[in-house]
């Protein structure tokens, strides 16, 4: 079945070599990336197109944030979009087909949003709030209608079992009530579809983030749903089954805190 994967990778360039074990074995037809952390021109293009993902849309910053589209099939009506009048790289998007019909796929980085959950003192949170705004404004526009992908680091955690413990993360940034009630805004927006969720049951606890301030991530196992993938009705009607590969958190001695988050197609 065609397959989209997404995954903050915390530096392409350093982490190739994952990113190519992972397209070697598990093929997705399209993988978007966030926190490329490199420059259009030093993104390691020749290497991923000679693994099979020629079709490339790039929107890099210098040692920074930066996202990525790689695809086996081509690409078109490439397009960035730059939020809150700040220069950074977290939006790129491009149309392509997986067999029922062109669907442009955005890939997005949201603000992490710094540690304290206050707007008033830490213009980084207040950041992150500003950026879902006017996310949600965009998507009143009617293209966002039908035929429309979201996917990414989102960096919030919007519901219960989407974190360790709901009750000890309601005033830590990414599970904060102003900021689960703004993604579920921007669900509802264009009634978007969580995909994960749509296959993984809301009862079911899954991550796709574990800290690098934890001696074993996987005894502690202190995660977070980050990272998702929603779509037009239309678009999800056709998806057949989702996938967050937990065992990549572990996959070298230098890993990425994001694991890849699958969503497959008819």
């Amino acid at each position: 079945m065609p397959s989209l994967a997404t995954w903050n990778i915390n530096s392409v360039r350093l982490r190739l070599p994952l990113v190519l074990d992972f397209l070697e074995n598990h093929a997705p037809d399209v993988l978007c990336l966030q926190e490329i952390k490199c420059t259009n021109d030093q993104f390691p293009a020749k290497a991923l197109a000679e693994a099979g993902y020629p079709h490339q849309a790039v929107h890099g910053q210098k040692g920074y944030h930066g996202v990525a589209i790689v695809s086996r099939h081509p690409l078109d009506e490439i397009g960035v979009r730059g939020f809150c009048d700040i220069p950074e790289s977290r939006h790129v998007s491009a149309r392509l087909d997986l067999g029922h019909g062109p669907m442009t796929v955005h890939n997005f980085y949201i603000p992490a949003g710094g540690d304290e959950p206050d707007p008033e003192i830490n213009p980084k949170f207040r950041h992150k709030l500003s950026f879902l705004a006017e996310m949600q404004d965009w998507f009143d526009d009617l293209i966002f209608d039908s035929g429309q992908l979201i996917c990414g680091d989102f960096n919030v955690a919007p519901h219960a079992n989407d974190v360790w413990s709901h009750a000890q993360l309601l005033k830590v940034v990414s599970h904060t009530p102003v900021e689960t009630e703004a993604l579920d805004r921007l669900l509802a927006r264009r009634n978007w579809v969580d995909l994960v969720r749509q296959h993984i049951p809301i009862e079911e606890k899954v991550y796709s983030w574990w800290s690098y301030r934890a001696r074993d991530w996987n005894a502690s196992d202190r995660g977070r749903r980050l990272d998702h993938i929603w779509a037009t009705r239309d678009i999800a009607a056709h998806a057949r089954a989702a996938h967050i590969l937990r065992s990549a958190r572990g996959w070298s001695e230098k890993p990425s805190d994001h694991v890849p988050v699958i969503v497959e197609f008819a």
